[in-house]
């Protein structure tokens, strides 16, 4: 498989992938960003692909350890082969599995799941290349990445989805199955356009209601990236929901769609 190289969070990360099919954009960039990992949480990745997501988080909060979950082999080994160019071998682990059929050993070990599951609801047609496997349901429909997200947090420990806006009622009704303290912050392209994106964060084992949060302007007037886009993308900063959220009971001593970032 021939790939390129390119670089996340201002050259920070460093990423191999597949020339053709799925190309890394700024979803899992944003994704990373908004996960309230501290040093030494355990972070799952559930549909890793060459690790994009999990990397940033394992270079923006030192200390963090990323399983990452892919189900495609090609994708998984350049994953692997990018936490050893980053240098995060020891702290990023990259697992060739199902989010159907994840490893008994990962019921309640983690302190924080992340997820850019696939944005298109599964059709008639079963998908035939990576570029499909990476975009339209397969298999795994939003409720089993769901399901899976909870099966595998502790108690009071957070899920973290980006997904289609025009999808946030069906993940929503979702997570409220299984979720409680629900943020939902909006990811607009510029002023005055409709969201495309949302960040979706709720937390396992507790009832507060819902939340809308400011969310995110990604272009500015002039057609570059807003200051606070600026930051995150290639300043490594954390996307924030709330000042003060707080995740009590976590062990102290523990970017489609033509959006592209560079």
């Amino acid at each position: 498989m021939e790939v390129s190289e390119d670089k996340l969070l201002g050259g920070r990360v460093r990423l191999r992938q597949p020339i053709r099919g799925y190309r890394v954009a700024i979803d899992p960039i944003l994704l990373a960003s908004a996960v309230p990992a501290k040093r030494e949480s355990r972070v799952l990745d559930l549909g890793a692909g060459v690790g994009a997501a999990a990397l940033c988080l394992a270079a923006r909060v030192s200390g963090c350890r990323v399983d990452a979950v892919e189900l495609q082999p090609e994708l998984a080994n350049i994953a692997v082969n990018n936490a050893n160019l980053n240098r995060l071998e020891g702290r990023v682990c990259v697992h060739v599995c199902d989010v159907l059929s994840l490893p008994r050993t990962f019921f309640q070990k983690f302190d924080h799941v992340m997820a850019n599951p696939p944005f298109l609801p599964a059709d008639r047609s079963a998908p035939t290349g990576g570029k499909n496997l990476s975009t339209v349901e397969c298999g795994a429909r939003l409720r089993d990445w769901i399901d899976a997200a909870a099966g595998v947090l502790r108690f009071k420990g957070s899920l973290t989805f980006i997904h289609r806006a025009d999808r946030l009622d069906e993940l929503l009704a979702l997570i409220r199955t299984v979720a409680g303290e629900i943020v939902v912050a909006p990811i607009w392209p510029r002023e005055g356009k409709p969201a495309k994106r949302v960040l979706v964060r709720a937390r396992k084992g507790v009832s507060t209601p819902l939340r809308l949060v400011a969310g995110l302007t990604l272009y500015g007037n002039d057609g570059g990236y807003t200051a606070t886009t600026e930051s995150i993308l290639r300043g490594g900063a954390p996307f924030v929901f709330d000042s003060d959220f707080s995740y009590p009971g976590e062990c102290a001593g523990l970017a489609g769609d033509g959006w592209t970032a560079t």
